[in-house]
């Protein structure tokens, strides 16, 4: 066989082309692994083993579980891990950078969650300041609640938390200030009038029940963020103390708050990413089927020229279609509860024995969630006592 001048036949040569092509093409889809792609470095046995980059997740999930557990000490020092890197992420950090670019999915940034899982690691905080006899600090945490809500694409959806305001409003009146604006508020957002502030109430009740919002990736591409929303059987509860039926009505729900944001910045890189994906591989296979039929039925000298350049630029766009990623952030805070209720009592010093139950939208008493507990009242220069009540605790995920 005679080869042209340069010893190589032609296919050859373009063969080395092509595969320089590749190489050059796929060193971008890749890099050194990023700090967040790590095992985490921890001596925290419960966090051994996981990525660097859903620290903040597990911190809440053990954090809300510590709490529920009655470990306060567990809870404040995992929710405050949290809230403080939470507080240091900012859009121009390298992970996130990688999120958004075409090669890597959102998943790969680190996790702080989406704005009402940010907002619930600040909503349990304040339940524990509240409950260490700070309600300044609790004040605070309420605030920055509705703050994390504030940027919802519908104005009337933007710091609609019920009971952040709520609190905002009773923690004021406690320090001697005026709670009236953020009752104001709480009441627009429910749109019923709410419970008058009792600074003498001694005892506050904070309830939790039903299921949260869980996230799933729908779309061609897996680039659109939805959520799995299930409805709680229990819509009420009643808390039965010392002779009285104490009424926790739900004042939020989180399935709301988790679908009433409307687009986030990420979903329009995500959908940019997946047109990305699309004509990239729809553009892969019309190249290649083209050098198939030059290869067959082309003429010329040149047609073999023809067929593997198409070749080269077929391979190449579906190497980039495929390794295009625009899978959206499915991680979740994923034993949230769906509704949070809340009551203010009075009750001398003392322990009392009390019963809470749930009740169905049609009000039968769900027996299986009745719990039994004692409620301890601190002497009055204590500071108020703060009972944290969850269903979850006794039905947990």
């Amino acid at each position: 066989m005679q080869f042209p001048s340069g010893g190589r036949p032609r296919a050859a040569t373009s063969a080395a082309g092509l595969a320089a092509l590749l190489a050059l093409l796929l060193s971008g889809c890749v890099g050194p692994p990023l700090p967040t792609d790590r095992e985490l470095v921890t001596t925290d046995p419960k966090l051994i083993g996981i990525p660097a980059r859903d620290k903040v997740l597990w911190q809440y999930r053990l954090g809300l579980q510590a709490l529920r557990a009655g470990r306060d000490a567990e809870a404040r020092e995992r929710l405050d891990d949290a809230i403080l890197t939470m507080g240091g992420i900012i859009t121009g950090t390298a992970d996130a950078a990688r999120a958004r670019s075409l090669w890597a999915a959102e998943g790969a940034k680190t996790f702080i969650g989406e704005p009402y899982e940010r907002a619930m690691a600040y909503y349990y905080r304040g339940i524990l300041y509240w409950r260490d006899g700070q309600p300044d600090n609790a004040r605070a945490c309420f605030r920055s609640v509705q703050f994390l809500d504030s940027a919802a694409e519908d104005a009337s959806y933007r710091g609609d938390y019920v009971l952040a305001d709520y609190l905002d409003g009773l923690a004021s009146v406690k320090l001697a200030a005026d709670g009236a604006d953020a009752r104001a508020r709480a009441e627009k957002s429910a749109g019923r009038e709410l419970p008058e502030y009792d600074p003498a109430a001694n005892v506050l009740v904070f309830a939790e029940w039903g299921r949260g919002p869980l996230k799933y990736a729908d779309g061609q591409a897996g680039e659109k963020l939805r959520f799995n929303l299930a409805d709680s059987a229990a819509r009420r509860a009643v808390l039965t103390v010392a002779g009285q039926a104490v009424p926790l009505p739900p004042y939020d729900d989180l399935n709301f708050q988790a679908t009433t944001r409307g687009g986030r910045v990420m979903d329009y890189i995500l959908d940019r990413k997946a047109v990305f994906k699309d004509q990239a591989g729809t553009l892969g296979d019309v190249a290649l089927t083209g050098a198939i039929v030059t290869h067959e039925v082309g003429r010329g000298e040149d047609k073999d020229k023809a067929a593997l350049a198409l070749a080269a630029i077929g391979l190449i766009s579906k190497v980039a279609s495929g390794a295009a990623n625009a899978s959206a952030d499915t991680r979740a805070w994923d034993n949230l509860p769906q509704y949070l209720g809340f009551a203010a009592l009075r009750l001398a010093p003392g322990e009392y024995p009390a019963t809470l139950r749930f009740y169905s939208a049609e009000g039968r008493v769900l027996s299986a969630h009745t719990q039994e507990l004692v409620i301890r009242v601190r002497e009055g220069g204590a500071g108020d006592t703060v009972v944290f009540l969850s269903e979850l605790a006794k039905n947990p995920q």
